[in-house]
């Protein structure tokens, strides 16, 4: 396994990371979570990614469960949680859902640390801007939960390049805790935001990323390729506004010209696009995600592949897509 510094904090983390978005508690109980966990971590994954919206806080309750019953050191594993959305069984009150103020914050990492069963996460990420409340507001609130010792990093997701910004500068200027990672969706379809929009912040700012659905949902594994698998995760009822993706003519396509790259490469398809992303530097670690130890295992390989990635390699797979090189 390789490592990262995230950003330019001096905290590492694993090239290949291992996130529980639509699995845990859908597909992965308690028991099979603590298998791929002690799977990843034996493979030397030390990052492992949550949200409080996923499964309702579901998946903080399991992936923590799995965690104590593996009886891992605190000090050797990573562990992050992203907070806007809310939980979906604590009602609709108006400051529970879809807000970054600082009382939804405060109250929320509590409630991540009592389902997760931890003194304190290692990352803590703003799951989506909110353009209601002032950045000022949002930026102290996560810097305070720093202080008060509830979490030791903090970062965002899809935000904006601008405000990414703002919020740096804000913390900046008051002596605050900085964020210092970003959390984008990024893979051979979706590359814009990474690649040019926080093109200026790498240098700038020392911004981080830890990077998400690289295989595009499952695109990029080719199994939709001839419909929706009944087993696949665009046959879930919860994942229905996937599906049109998930099948667009075009993209499939383009993964069938990616097919034989990855044989002469010796690779499945997952491994090569998880490989493609992992090979840019800005990257400090792409999240990875599986319902199975064997697509877990599958997945891990990438690491091996990426060694393997060549300009001339890396030219074909773009030629494959139709994208402009990085």
């Amino acid at each position: 396994m390789q490592y990262r510094r995230v950003g330019r904090s001096g905290l590492r983390i694993s090239t290949l990371s291992l996130g529980s978005w639509v699995t845990y508690h859908n597909q992965v109980d308690v028991a099979s979570a603590a298998e791929m966990l002690a799977a990843a971590f034996d493979a030397g994954v030390n990052f492992f990614d949550n949200a409080e919206v996923y499964a309702s806080g579901h998946s903080e309750e399991i992936m923590g469960a799995a965690i104590r019953q593996l009886g891992w050191p605190r000090l050797n594993y990573v562990v992050s949680s992203k907070f806007y959305w809310g939980l979906d069984r604590a009602g609709d009150a108006v400051n529970r859902k879809d807000t970054l103020n600082r009382k939804y914050l405060m109250q929320a990492v509590d409630g991540s640390l009592r389902r997760f069963g931890l003194e304190h996460l290692d990352l803590i990420y703003c799951h989506r801007s909110d353009p209601h409340t002032p950045i000022e507001e949002t930026v102290r609130a996560m810097s305070d939960l720093i202080t008060q010792g509830k979490a030791l990093y903090w970062g965002t997701s899809e935000w904006s390049a601008a405000d990414i910004r703002a919020a740096w500068e804000i913390a900046d200027r008051h002596g605050w805790h900085k964020p210092i990672v970003e959390q984008p969706q990024y893979h051979l379809f979706h590359r814009v935001r990474v690649e040019k929009e926080y093109a200026r912040l790498y240098d700038d700012i020392g911004l981080g990323l830890t990077t998400w659905s690289p295989l595009a949902s499952g695109l990029l594994t080719g199994k939709y390729r001839g419909g929706i698998p009944a087993d696949s995760r665009g046959a879930l009822e919860n994942m229905a506004f996937l599906r049109e993706g998930l099948t667009d003519a075009a993209k499939n396509a383009a993964v069938g010209r990616l097919e034989p790259i990855a044989a002469d490469l010796g690779a499945t398809m997952a491994q090569l696009a998880i490989a493609w992303a992992a090979r840019n530097p800005h990257v400090s670690s792409v999240i990875t995600g599986a319902s199975k130890l064997s697509q877990l295992r599958d997945n891990l390989g990438a690491l091996d592949v990426m060694e393997r990635l060549t300009p001339e390699i890396v030219a074909r797979i773009e030629e494959a897509t139709g994208a402009p090189p990085a």
